[in-house]
């Protein structure tokens, strides 16, 4: 299945790779790959992860205190977020 990043998505994911990267230098590398590595799984298992809204599906990391936000539109998965799980979660939902 084909994986489009919604522009805000791309953006948070970017913000956050910065993020962490001026936390500690690679910390952002490491955050980076287990998102892709997050999203591989979605990619292989769409259905697999917890519906939180009739369109909305999680996955959350393991190592960072994020979730990969993402819906199935049209035979595509479709990140609409790469969130926060502390930050304002009921934002992503509307």
């Amino acid at each position: 299945m084909n994986v489009v990043f919604l522009p805000k998505a791309r953006q948070e994911l970017i913000e956050a790779v910065v993020f962490y990267d001026q936390q500690n230098k690679g910390l952002g590398s490491l955050f980076l790959r287990e998102c892709f590595e997050a999203i591989e799984i979605i990619r292989l298992y769409p259905s697999g992860c917890q519906l939180i809204t009739k369109k909305t599906r999680k996955c959350l990391l393991r190592r960072f205190p994020y979730m990969v936000l993402y819906g199935i539109v049209g035979g595509e998965i479709v990140i609409s977020a790469i969130a926060h799980q502390h930050r304002r979660p009921d934002s992503y939902l509307s």
